[in-house]
């Protein structure tokens, strides 16, 4: 934080004083520290041992998460042809626990159900490795567009990202999903460090604003997971209210629920995540109509909320997070009218399939999985696992193929992100400090090139150290930039 720890709100102060006693002290110094800067490796675009050899940044590993490293604020990974090609995603080191506890496996149904900027939602596509359905979620318009933009950059080809209320999406996927991950809106305690807008908007009634949407958002997610399934709630605050009473509140309501104890525990307490303090209900006065302690010991509750998980920034490199990990038990699910056709499995005719699959003969690659459909003249690739989307609001129904034109097909940049460079024949790759790849990131259109065994003219994959970031078309003239002109270069 680089205001004096002094600015702090007297509220919030006060309250951590009261809640951590002795330790206050160590944590309120720890606000005088830069906020750790971290970044995740991207699995979809490499592995972490080809990311290390090519790796131009002072890194150190992250302990709870192999493929994440924090790096000094002076260096700069957002600004590097690298980040544009998705290699990496810039994340708090904190926040990369949600997806690590979460476990995303492939092949799974999973949502994110809050899930702008993408951070999460860009972790669990990492583990999933392209299989499955991956739903991501954002309620606000323009942080879903971000969210869409974030996924996209990322490679990824089995996400969905819609723009919905929780309630509505309920009724779409009613105990559909395998894991489901809620990071809730919060008052954002934990981001004081890094994020000064949290700070000045602190108040105890945002606290409990805040509290009673999460609330509601965690009763549409109940609904939506399979029995047997993982539901993963997160905040990036301290607040009680926010964190183990609304978990303990949740599962005094929910019995089919439960704290998830095949979570290897003691691993991550040895990293220095501390247990849920279910105490801290009793010590803040201010919240109303709160479950008594007698009351909730009558259900064994108040202890399960112990195994909960709170990151503080004196205790890890990283900033403030509550982590809850919770189970859905088989055998008391809700009874649910399941509609199995609302899955759409036209595979749309060859007449408008015709140019795309010349294009995938030429480029000399396939894909296999996934229903081809078309929204108008865009062409994508939706996961098998997808319902049907009528009156759904969905800015990315799975891969965005590209656009069908009068006799052509002209391929979306979000199919350049998605493909690997060793699945494809006409490609051109870069080294990341040549001037090549700066102008193309500019759009500039760069002099002809000529390629062993390769055609002259059409469309060329274009890489940077062999990992994919854009289509450039060549032409007698030269090779013509589309890298779209919203992500260019200034």
């Amino acid at each position: 934080m680089t205001e004096d720890k002094e600015s702090l709100p007297d509220g919030f102060t006060e309250r951590m004083k009261r809640l951590l006693g002795a330790e206050y002290k160590d944590f309120y110094n720890s606000y005088q520290k830069e906020a750790v800067h971290g970044l995740r490796v991207n699995l979809l675009k490499g592995t972490r041992e080809d990311f290390l050899k090519k790796n131009p940044f002072t890194l150190t590993p992250i302990a709870w998460e192999q493929n994440g490293f924090s790096y000094p604020a002076e260096e700069h990974p957002g600004k590097h042809p690298y980040h544009e090609a998705g290699v990496y995603y810039i994340q708090e080191p904190s926040a990369m626990a949600v997806a690590v506890l979460a476990d995303a496996k492939p092949g799974e149904k999973v949502l994110d159900l809050c899930a702008a900027p993408g951070g999460k939602t860009t972790h669990l596509a990492s583990q999933m490795k392209g299989k499955g359905l991956l739903v991501a979620n954002e309620i606000h318009p323009a942080r879903a567009k971000i969210l869409s933009q974030n996924v996209e950059r990322m490679g990824i080809r089995n996400a969905v990202v819609t723009n919905e209320e929780p309630i509505f999406l309920e009724k779409y996927f009613p105990e559909f999903f395998d894991r489901i991950v809620v990071d809730a809106p919060c008052s954002g305690e934990g981001m004081f460090r890094k994020d000064r807008a949290a700070c000045l908007e602190w108040s105890q009634q945002n606290i409990l604003f805040c509290a009673a949407r999460q609330r509601e958002i965690l009763e549409h997610a109940a609904k939506m997971l399979k029995p047997g399934g993982r539901l993963v709630y997160s905040t990036c605050t301290f607040a009680p209210e926010e964190d183990e009473e609304t978990i303990l509140l949740f599962l005094e309501k929910h019995p089919e629920f439960t704290i998830d104890l095949r979570i290897e525990e003691e691993k991550y307490r040895q990293m220095g995540f501390l247990q849920g303090c279910p105490e801290w209900i009793e010590k803040i006065k201010e919240v109303e109509n709160r479950i008594t302690k007698e009351e909730s010991k009558k259900s064994g509750n108040i202890e399960a909320v112990r195994k909960t998980f709170r990151l503080f920034p004196n205790r890890v490199e990283g900033e403030g997070h509550f982590i809850a990990v919770l189970y859905k038990k088989e055998g008391l699910q809700e009874e649910y009218n399941r509609k199995e056709d609302n899955k759409k499995k036209k595979q749309g005719k060859k007449s408008f399939l015709a140019d795309w699959e010349e294009f995938q003969r030429e480029m000399g690659f396939s894909f296999t999985q996934g229903v081809y459909q078309l929204f108008g003249n865009e062409l994508s690739l939706v996961p098998e696992e997808m319902v049907d989307m009528k009156g759904l609001k969905v800015l990315r129904a799975g891969l965005h193929l590209g656009t069908l034109k009068k006799n052509r097909f002209e391929p979306s940049h979000a199919l350049a992100l998605a493909l690997s460079p060793s699945e494809i024949l006409n490609k051109i790759s870069f080294d990341r400090d040549s001037k090549e790849i700066f102008s193309y990131l500019k759009g500039e259109m760069l002099p002809l090139l000529f390629f062993d065994g390769q055609e002259q003219k059409g469309w060329k994959l274009i890489c940077v150290d062999g990992y994919s970031i854009g289509w450039g078309k060549a032409s007698q003239t030269g090779l013509k930039n589309h890298y779209p002109k919203g992500l260019r270069w200034v």
